[in-house]
């Protein structure tokens, strides 16, 4: 195991280093980058005939600047597009793994500090999602598998149908709307309530203000995931109760709610499993549009906004985060295959 979790942890390098390479050259050729975006600021400024067509960015607006060839170096220089693509990617990388992100286009400072200020918030959504989900699901899906057809399944069946079938920001908006602007149960968005502090209040306020806040926000993050978990816990499970084997272990005597806990669960679990890691990079992610229903300053919001105004530090950084992640969440599921499944050998 140790062995094949070095191997994996050194082909994670040339895949890192494609993914980014990639992002790093898209930034380079889209059009409307931060050098057009200031010539097209400076030609409205000047007003006439000169500024933002209604059709966006072209490139005969850099023929006719508003600014010299110096100015234009010296924009380019600012945001770093003087260098080579290559060798400006070089130089990104030595920084990355140095976690000197550079500093943000839209913000004029260091983007590693506006990323620790975002992925806590990011993180602790998608880590508490994530074990309420499966501490939830992996229950409910058995107890639907053994009550298969009875009307616990169909209700519950219709439950998550309905969860799964409503997008996550359409059941954010109805509880925005209904629980905290009509029944005025719960706050409208935020993280934590305006003026509560580790300074002003105890521990205890401000950790029941977050869970307060985060209410809403946890139900429309997990109502999608939570009926595809569940679905997938039954599915499993169905499949292996009507195995041979189980068949063979009620014969011998065995319960028939014996075999299923103690022999087609745990195999019914390994596919599970494997999109471990998957759904933890998901939800570490975050959902960009219920961070903006809710008021929620985390990561995935932050990456939306920063692409839209070209603030390619803050892009390629976020993306390279998320790329990590993805990568240990990948690893992170074939191991837990291996320890679930004791005939998986990685050696």
């Amino acid at each position: 195991m140790t062995q094949y979790i070095i191997r994996r942890l050194l082909l994670m390098i040339p895949t890192f280093l494609g993914m980014t390479m990639l992002l790093s050259l898209f930034t380079r050729i889209v059009p409307g980058g931060p050098v057009e975006l200031a010539v097209m600021e400076q030609q409205s400024m000047g007003g006439g005939d000169q500024g933002t067509p209604a059709g966006g960015f072209d490139g005969s607006h850099m023929q006719n600047s508003p600014l010299s060839e110096d100015q234009m170096q010296i924009l380019k220089e600012h945001f770093g597009l003087d260098k080579p693509w290559i060798v400006a990617y070089v130089d990104w990388l030595w920084k990355f793994v140095r976690l000197d992100f550079g500093e943000s286009f839209t913000y004029y400072i260091p983007v590693i500090d506006l990323i620790k200020e975002r992925l806590p918030v990011s993180a602790f959504y998608g880590i508490v999602t994530f074990f309420i989900s499966y501490l939830v699901c992996i229950p409910l899906g058995i107890l639907k598998a053994l009550k298969h057809k009875s009307h616990f399944d169909i209700i519950t069946s219709f439950v998550t149908f309905v969860g799964f079938s409503v997008p996550s920001y359409v059941i954010a908006v109805v509880l925005m709307v209904f629980m905290g602007g009509y029944l005025q149960w719960f706050p409208l968005g935020g993280f934590i309530g305006d003026g509560v502090s580790l300074e002003e209040n105890t521990l205890l306020e401000v950790v029941g203000s977050v869970i307060y806040h985060s209410i809403l926000p946890f139900i429309s993050y997990m109502a999608g995931s939570f009926a595809v978990l569940t679905y997938y816990v039954k599915s499993y499970l169905l499949e292996e109760i009507s195995k041979d084997y189980v068949r063979t272990a009620v014969a011998k005597g065995v319960t028939y709610k014996s075999a299923v806990i103690k022999h087609a669960l745990r195999n019914s679990i390994i596919p599970l499993a494997s999109n471990f890691g998957q759904l933890l990079t998901i939800w570490m992610g975050g959902s960009m549009l219920v961070e903006q229903i809710f008021n929620i300053d985390g990561l995935a919001l932050f990456q939306f906004n920063a692409l839209l105004g070209r603030d390619y530090p803050v892009v390629i950084a976020t993306f390279g985060i998320v790329a990590v992640i993805s990568l240990l969440g990948t690893l992170v599921g074939d191991v837990a295959v291996a320890i679930i499944d004791p005939r998986v050998k990685y050696d």
